[in-house]
C-alpha cells in the first residue's frame, strides 16, 4: 500500500467485525470513541437469526404439539389436528427479524457508530478493506475485535452432488415441512431440528458416523437418549454418506455400507467452522489453530497487537453464553489495558432442548476414566421422586460425579423435563467450590418439587 492510498483510509478508534456477540462489546462507555461495526449478513448474529432463539421457539412449539399428542398418558382425551408450520414460522421470524432490524437501526442512529454492511478482509496491520456490494471502503483502526462467527460445515459428497440441501441457516425458514427429511449429523443441532420436523409431520432419518447420538455427552445420557430416539426416527448410526444423487425433491443418499436413504429434503448438520478463513488474517499477523479458530490468550488477545477475538471464531466452547461472556471480557480489556480480566472456560454448562431435555456441566464419566480420576457416581431417576410420579416419567435422571473425600463436584448430567433449569444449582456449586454434601444437606429442597431429583442424586454419592 503506497502513501497515497494510506491517506484515503478512514480511521476509527475501534472496529468490530461481526454484529452478533460483537455488538455486545460496544456499550455507552465507548461513546467517546469513533467506533465502526462491520456486518456481512445480519445483525444479531447466528443466535438471533438462525440459531439458539428461532430453534428454541420452534422446539417449544413442537413440545406443545407432543404434549397434546401424548395427553392420553394422563387420562386426558385430546387430539392433535396439525402443527400449522407456516403460521408458526412466521410468528417466530416476524418477531426476530424485527429485533434484527431494530438492532441495526439503533446502531445507525448513534452518532459515534458507523455501520458498514459488507465483508471485511485484512490488507495489513489493523487495516481492512470492506466489500459493501456497491464498492469497497478501506479503513484503519486503533483496535479491532474479531467476532465474525462461523458457518455450517458441508461434507464433500454433498457439495460434489450439486443438489440442493438445507442447513440450520436456512431450514427453519422453509415454506412447508417435507414428507421425508434426511439429516446428516447426530449432534445437538441435528436432534433438536429432527424433533421440530417430526412434530411438523416429517418422517425423519438421521445419518450419524458415531454409534450413538450426542456422542460428546456423558455416556449414560448418549446411550439412553439414542435408545429413546430409535422409536421416533430412522437412525443410521455408524454410517457416513459417500454420495448424494437423484433430483431436487427426490434425493438418494448412499451410505458407506452400501445402503441408501431417500428423502425429499436434506438437512446438513455435521458441525460448524469458524469464518476466520474469509478475513485474510495472515496479512494482519493473526495466527490460527489447525481447525481455523483464531488463537487468543486468556484475555481474548490475538497474536496481533491491538486485535481481540471472541465467540465462534476462537472459542473452544462455541456457545452463545460463552461468546457473551467473552464479549464482556473484551469490552473491559479494551478500556482497561492495565487491569485485564480473563475468561475461564473450565465449567461451561450446556443444554440440548430436545424432549427430554439434556443439560450438563463439567466432566463426563468417560472424561474421568480417561484422566485417571478417582470419582464417585450419584444417580437418581425422575421416577424416584414425587413430582416424577406426577409426570409419569420413567426415563429422566440426574447423574452427579464427585471426588471422594472432598466431595468436589466434577460433573453433572441431567436428562429429563426442565433439565436446563435443574442443572443450575450444580453449576453454582461446581463453580463456587461448594461440595456435594454441603449442597445436599445445607439448603432446604422444596417437596415435592422436581429439584428433589438433584438433591437425591447428591445424597446417592458414596463419598
Amino acid at each position: 500500500m503506497n502513501g497515497t492510498e494510506l491517506m484515503t483510509l478512514r480511521h476509527h478508534d475501534l472496529v468490530v467485525i461481526g454484529a452478533g456477540s460483537g455488538n455486545y462489546v460496544i456499550g455507552d462507555s465507548f461513546a467517546d470513541l469513533d467506533v465502526a461495526i462491520i456486518e456481512e449478513r445480519w445483525f444479531g448474529g447466528t443466535c438471533l437469526n438462525a440459531g439458539c432463539i428461532p430453534s428454541k421457539m420452534l422446539v417449544y412449539t413442537a413440545h406443545v404439539a407432543r404434549t397434546v399428542r401424548m395427553a392420553g398418558a394422563y387420562d386426558v382425551d385430546a387430539e392433535l389436528r396439525t402443527l400449522r408450520w407456516r403460521e408458526a414460522r412466521d410468528r417466530v421470524f416476524q418477531r426476530l427479524d424485527a429485533e434484527r432490524d431494530n438492532g441495526r437501526n439503533g446502531r445507525e442512529h448513534e452518532a459515534w457508530v458507523t455501520v458498514y454492511e459488507g465483508r471485511a478482509r485484512f490488507t495489513g496491520f489493523r487495516t481492512l478493506r470492506i466489500d459493501t456490494g456497491d464498492g469497497t471502503v478501506d479503513v484503519s483502526a486503533g483496535q479491532i475485535v474479531l467476532a465474525a462467527g462461523g458457518r455450517p460445515m458441508v461434507p464433500g459428497p454433498v457439495v460434489k452432488s450439486a443438489l440442493p440441501y438445507e442447513t440450520s441457516d436456512t431450514v427453519m425458514r422453509i415454506d412447508s415441512p417435507p414428507r421425508r427429511l434426511a439429516i446428516l449429523g447426530g449432534g445437538y443441532i441435528a436432534v433438536e431440528l429432527a424433533e421440530v420436523f417430526a412434530e411438523a409431520g416429517s418422517s425423519v432419518a438421521i445419518v450419524e458416523k458415531e454409534e450413538r447420538l450426542l456422542g460428546p455427552q456423558d455416556e449414560t445420557v448418549a446411550e439412553r437418549f439414542t435408545d429413546l430416539a430409535r422409536s421416533r426416527f430412522d437412525l443410521r448410526l455408524g454410517r457416513e454418506v459417500t454420495a448424494v444423487d437423484g433430483r431436487p425433491g427426490a434425493l438418494r443418499l448412499t451410505l458407506d455400507d452400501g445402503s441408501t436413504a431417500e428423502a425429499e429434503m436434506l438437512l446438513v448438520a455435521v458441525g460448524r467452522v469458524p469464518n476466520s478463513d474469509r478475513l485474510n488474517l495472515e496479512a494482519a499477523g493473526i495466527a490460527t489453530h489447525d481447525d481455523g479458530r483464531v488463537i487468543v490468550d486468556e484475555h481474548q488477545r490475538t497474536t496481533a497487537e491491538g486485535v481481540f477475538a471472541l465467540g465462534d471464531m476462537c472459542s473452544p466452547v462455541p456457545l452463545k453464553h460463552v461468546a457473551n461472556r467473552e464479549a464482556k471480557v473484551v469490552a473491559h480489556n479494551l478500556r482497561h489495558p492495565d487491569d485485564l480480566t480473563a475468561c475461564d472456560h473450565e465449567l461451561v454448562p450446556a443444554a440440548v432442548f430436545t424432549q427430554p431435555q439434556i443439560a450438563s456441566v463439567g466432566a463426563t464419566e468417560q472424561d474421568c476414566r480417561d484422566l485417571g480420576l478417582d470419582y464417585r457416581v450419584g444417580m437418581t431417576g425422575y421416577g424416584d421422586v414425587a413430582y416424577g410420579w406426577a409426570m409419569e416419567d420413567t426415563t429422566g435422571f440426574c447423574k452427579v460425579l464427585a471426588e471422594p473425600g472432598t466431595g468436589r463436584i466434577l460433573g453433572a448430567h441431567l436428562m429429563g423435563a426442565q433439565a436446563s433449569t435443574l442443572i443450575q444449582p450444580l453449576v453454582l456449586a461446581a463453580t463456587l467450590g461448594i461440595d456435594a454434601v454441603t449442597l445436599a444437606k445445607s439448603p432446604y429442597w422444596i417437596h415435592p418439587a422436581l429439584t428433589e431429583v438433584v438433591e437425591n442424586a447428591l445424597l446417592d454419592l458414596s463419598l
